[in-house]
């Protein structure tokens, strides 16, 4: 306008929206750039305590239930820390190569305590006995349950099957797989810190009194295992649910690593290694099996690094740890409510970083709001209505007398990860799927260079594997 009057509307600046990134930005060192030593081994250290937390209350729930006391609890820690800290290294060695750490998982807990329970170990009276007994029928079952995720991972199925994700049927998944942990952040600080806080202490430092301070760990320390049909079916299924959950913890982690999405085939290789962690667990005898650690992908947004040697350090710690016993009990002792609260930060994160796929995605589509909102939905109501049947009565909506019958159909429908992200998958690749258009809102265009290894040039060095490798197991 002349003569200087205000400027018209069509002169003003337009908003535009925030564009997507396919790397995170603003992550002070990413997968390939370690921080320097003082600063990596401060931070590793960081995750060995991280990891601590689920170590120690796994076996604190369930070695008691076979009927012992510190010694063999404490036994027991130390072989499931020493087991994470070897897949830790395994994985992100040759694995995904991504900082990804393999720690215990409480997707198997149901189905060990179903083979807890189970008669057939009635009979014996001395109690460290039929502990040893217990262990190896726990054992016999993981190894058994590792091939399934070995043959998905290696074969190259997983890798078929993941490539028909999009960033729309990822947000639930990976959202869930933070998320879904609720129960494990506030809940449990507050009930913890209602009682006694010096109590809630000492049963993180239970291997104070029972632990060895020199302790040499080696493949089937409490004897041959012992196998059975129905609980090694059992533990498949919780292998596979552990799967899924996994495949959006890898999800996560690479975005918090600032690495680009992950191909299908690298996805793949590192599901085929995670099964070989769930082989190691049962050879060594953890009482648990294996999967990513949600809590140290969480750890990894809070701290902003991303450093595949920060968690490589984090391993050796966990290992030292592992093998003296008495100076790992130290860190051990950190109470629950602590543990508890730093939950909340980090499954938040976690949570908040399968939300973040949805800049891929047109968020003003029917489809997309739909397969986005029932996903979620049923992800949280269908495992609400499980896991509060089996509060009340003890045991779960399917009620046979076969316990591992039950833990086939009951431990997949009590993940709310699980849940949501099989839902959504199916939902993204069968709903109005050929229309024009619904390529892009599922924001399928935004990963179609990372669908094959050597379609982008990132895919190569953040994804190699060491000792040029990939001249011998070359990525499709």
């Amino acid at each position: 306008m002349a003569g200087g009057g205000a400027p018209s509307k069509a002169d003003e600046p337009q908003p535009h929206p925030h564009p997507p990134k396919e790397q995170l930005p603003n992550i002070y060192y990413c997968i390939t750039s370690p921080p320097p030593w003082p600063k990596a081994i401060l931070l590793g250290f960081q995750h060995y305590l991280v990891l601590l937390g689920t170590t120690v209350i796994i076996p604190t729930s369930l070695v008691p239930q076979m009927g012992v006391g510190n010694e063999e609890k404490a036994k027991v820690i130390q072989t499931l820390l020493f087991v994470a800290g070897l897949n830790t290294l395994l994985q992100s060695l040759f694995g995904s190569r991504l900082p990804a750490v393999i720690g215990g998982s409480y997707t198997f807990v149901p189905t060990t305590i179903s083979i807890i329970l189970a008669g057939r170990f009635s009979d014996t009276t001395d109690p460290v006995e039929r502990f040893k007994r217990i262990m190896r029928a726990i054992q016999g079952s993981l190894i058994v349950a590792s091939t399934l995720q070995i043959v998905l991972g290696f074969s190259g199925l997983w890798r078929n099957i993941t490539r028909f994700l999009s960033p729309l049927s990822v947000v639930p998944l990976v959202s869930l797989v933070g998320f879904g942990l609720y129960e494990f952040g506030f809940p449990a600080a507050s009930c913890q810190m209602c009682g006694d806080w010096t109590a809630s202490a000492n049963s993180y430092s239970i291997c104070l009194t029972g632990i060895c301070r020199i302790r040499i760990l080696y493949p089937f320390q409490w004897g041959a295992p012992s196998f059975d049909a129905g609980e090694a079916f059992a533990m498949m299924m919780a292998s596979f649910v552990a799967l899924v959950e996994s495949t959006g913890a890898f999800i996560a982690v690479s975005r918090y690593a600032s690495a680009t999405p992950m191909p299908p085939s690298i996805l793949s290789h590192g599901i085929g290694w995670q099964g070989v962690a769930i082989l190691v667990s049962g050879l060594f005898g953890t009482v648990n099996g294996s999967s990513v650690s949600v809590e140290n992908a969480g750890l990894l947004a809070l701290s902003r690094v991303g450093s595949r040697r920060v968690v490589q350090i984090s391993a050796g710690f966990t290992i030292f740890f592992s093998i003296l016993g008495k100076f790992g009990a130290v860190f051990a002792s950190i109470p629950a409510p602590i543990i508890a609260a730093l939950y909340c930060l980090f499954f938040a994160y976690v949570g908040a970083g399968g939300l973040s796929f949805l800049q891929f995605c047109n968020l003003n589509s029917f489809r997309t709001k739909f397969i986005l909102g029932f996903s979620v939905f049923m992800g949280l109501s269908v495992p609400q209505y499980f896991n509060e049947y089996t509060a009340i009565n003890g045991y779960g909506p399917v009620h046979t007398g076969a316990r591992w019958f039950n833990d086939i159909v009951n431990v997949p429908l009590s993940s709310k990860a699980f849940v949501a992200g099989c839902l959504a998958y199916f939902l993204d690749n069968t709903l109005h799927r050929k229309d024009s258009g619904i390529r892009k809102d599922r924001g399928k265009h935004w990963w179609d260079k990372f669908q094959s290894f050597k379609r982008d040039s990132r895919s190569e060095e953040f994804y190699s594997l060491p000792f040029n490798l990939n001249k011998y197991f070359p990525s499709v």
